[in-house]
């Protein structure tokens, strides 16, 4: 019930902001002298929105031919114009709504029965003078406001989507034997290779990654996006990472929404890798060892939305007599797995957010309706009982927990899905370095 009320209410606002946007562009041509340019531009629009209604079909029926073919660039325009449309309808529909509030509040403080002026001829014109100001105020304010995501979006397409950087973290860990100190392991994840995300694009963060020239690779799922994307191409450029201890991975939620789990499995095994599918890996270094643990995307919920246990049955894999780290797609996992003793979780899933804006030095991301752990170093006391959160409650952490902390980095990923967009959120390579505490 509650996936079919957010279904509609997606819907019903992609419906309000395609009528809104047409009923704008109809009152600007309304004007225009020349018949044919009028005409023409509304049938183009109309067009142009059949052409993306048609690509949304695809996508909704991957069991089927496709009307239009794989990764045409109708398919970007499709996401560019129905992210920035929306963005803007709000906006746009803000800006109204403070009018709204301005005028009403300026009519109520207005005394209903103003005192006799002496000069009438005056105060009418007191009265009326600042009223033009005001619907030029709000006017500009709606159209700075519409405008303003159409310009963020061709930015965050064009420029920021491809600005990849290494972002270098040291995670300090209970328990690490003195020889694991300073090992190195560099993590990408979220590839979503697609029309948008060439073959040319990942072979560049797989070479940036390789000149960390770390000890450890890891690839923390969501090689594509959808059935029709090629996952034999993807991981023919991942198995170019180079590490001494190996390049290990985990499935994403698009492998199984693809159905492709079991095909990344055979094909990270004949490019010489090894994807950890609910099992567990012992990387030896300088004379120690760690375990590393790999389980494919956790779901938090069953389809009739009763709540699940994540990460069930990982526990025999948990070891005691050394430090483990979990890759895990999903960073929600991050409670379970402190809770069972995983001194390290290594996530992604959800691409920073792909918009993050900061008011105030408060960071607003969409990623925030889907989990507390958008991007970035999280910390947690190892061993604490997964308790759910009272709303509004906050974890009060200790600095020196009994057991220690454990910790989850999340990599903002190299993809994108839906809009192929990013502001304020550049896809990253995560460069980790261990720490003895």
């Amino acid at each position: 019930m509650l996936r079919s009320s957010i279904a509609l209410t997606i819907l019903a606002l992609l419906f309000f902001s395609q009528r809104f946007w047409y009923r704008a562009l109809w009152r600007v041509t309304a004007n225009w002298g020349r018949l044919t340019l009028r005409v023409g531009l509304r049938l183009l629009y109309l067009v142009g929105l059949l052409l993306i209604i048609i690509t949304l079909a695809d996508n909704l029926r991957p069991d089927r031919g496709r009307i239009l073919p794989s990764h045409s660039p109708i398919g970007a325009f499709a996401g560019l114009w129905f992210a920035s449309a929306l963005a803007a309808y709000f906006c746009v529909k803000s800006v109204h709504g403070a009018e709204w509030l301005w005028h009403r509040f300026w009519k109520t403080s207005t005394p209903a029965n103003p005192e006799p002026q002496l000069d009438t001829r005056l105060a009418t014109a007191e009265d009326f003078v600042p009223d033009p100001s005001r619907r030029s105020f709000f006017r500009t304010a709606s159209v700075v406001a519409g405008a303003a995501p159409f310009l963020g979006v061709m930015y965050g397409y064009a420029a920021e989507r491809l600005r990849y950087e290494v972002r270098r973290v040291e995670i300090p860990l209970p328990n690490l034997p003195p020889e694991l100190d300073g090992m190195e392991i560099v993590q990408i994840s979220d590839i979503h290779l697609s029309g948008y995300m060439t073959r040319e694009s990942v072979r560049r963060a797989v070479d940036m990654a390789n000149d960390v020239g770390a000890d450890l690779a890891v690839v923390t799922g969501d090689l594509i996006t959808g059935m029709h994307d090629s996952m034999a191409d993807c991981v023919e450029e991942v198995r170019h990472l180079r590490a001494p201890l190996g390049v290990y991975g985990c499935n994403g939620n698009h492998e199984i929404y693809a159905r492709a789990e079991d095909l990344a499995e055979r094909l990270y095994r004949q490019a010489g890798m090894k994807l950890l599918r609910s099992e567990n890996a012992l990387i030896a270094y300088r004379g120690a060892q760690l375990n590393l643990i790999g389980v494919d995307y956790q779901r938090e919920r069953t389809p009739s939305g009763r709540k699940m246990q994540m990460l069930s049955g990982v526990e025999p894999l948990v070891r005691r007599d050394m430090p483990n780290i979990l890759l895990s797609h999903n960073p929600n996992t991050f409670n379970r797995a402190a809770e069972l003793g995983i001194e390290l979780s290594l996530a992604g899933h959800t691409h920073g957010g792909q918009v993050q804006v900061e008011i105030l030095d408060v960071s607003i991301s969409p990623a925030r309706f889907i989990t507390d752990y958008v991007a970035g170093l999280y910390h947690r006391p190892l061993l604490m009982p997964d308790v759910p959160k009272r709303l509004g409650e906050t974890i009060k952490l200790m600095p020196n927990a009994p057991k220690g902390l454990s910790a989850l980095y999340v990599n903002r990923g190299l993809g994108t899905v839906g809009a192929p967009v990013r502001l304020g959120a550049p896809p990253e390579i995560t460069h980790v370095v261990l720490r003895r505490v």
